[in-house]
């Protein structure tokens, strides 16, 4: 079902929460989707919201380039208004709805115009478990508040007024900070969508608990599964 790309492949304990690493730089997004995404695993998305703040610490993500050869990404189209967004600098989250139920949540990655983006797939909470909990009541455990796209925007309290938000900046309110990196990484299909099915651009912690379940996409066309049903 997947590669690993380091060593590994027994399950891994997740670091201990600490205080979060330095916000990254716009100079580590700038490089291909399928390099940037699992560089990405293990690194801090942090909210700060009046209520309280949340940290989850990204366990699996899946990559979307804008260079025109995949047609799962939304900028395959060109930066319509809903993709416009992922032609913008990196660094910056790009929002959508997916199936009319849920939001899901992208980093932009490379040059300004490009049109890339990172889906953030699955994480670990590390700060705010208690508040994470109270926005997830239907989770069962700790390895479910953001296991899944779905529920890791629910944990995080991210949605559509997020939209375009400076993931780089200290003054935002949604935030992407450094953290310590997996020892392993695996890398595979991406998940429910129904073109470029071949790429292995789906990216997880080896052995993490809180990595989504794999299900390939159906043979009809589907909107918003992955970056997949572009409109």
């Amino acid at each position: 079902m997947g590669d690993v790309l380091t060593r590994g492949g027994r399950a891994l304990s997740t670091p201990a929460p600490g205080p979060p690493g330095p916000l990254l730089t716009p100079e580590e997004l700038l490089g291909p989707a399928d390099a940037v995404a699992p560089a990405l695993l293990g690194c801090w998305v942090v909210t700060d919201r009046p209520e309280g703040e949340v940290a989850v610490r990204l366990t699996e993500v899946e990559a979307y380039s804008g260079d025109g050869t995949d047609p799962a990404a939304h900028s395959h189209r060109g930066p319509t208004p809903r993709a416009a967004i992922m032609f913008g600098p990196p660094g910056r989250l790009y929002v959508y709805f997916s199936y009319g139920v849920h939001w899901c949540a992208n980093v932009v990655v490379g040059p300004e115009g490009h049109g890339s983006a990172v889906l953030l797939r699955a994480g670990d909470v590390v700060v705010g478990e208690e508040l994470a909990r109270a926005r997830r009541p239907a989770a069962r455990s700790a390895r479910d508040l953001a296991r899944g796209p779905a529920r890791l925007t629910q944990a995080l309290a991210v949605g559509p007024g997020d939209r375009g938000a400076d993931l780089l900046s200290p003054t935002s309110s949604v935030r992407l900070h450094r953290g310590p990196a997996p020892s392993a990484v695996s890398a595979g299909p991406r998940v429910g969508i129904t073109r470029a099915t071949e790429l292995p651009w789906r990216f997880w912690e080896t052995g993490a608990a809180s990595v989504s379940v794999f299900r390939p996409g159906s043979t009809r066309r589907r909107r918003g599964a992955g970056q997949d049903g572009v409109p």
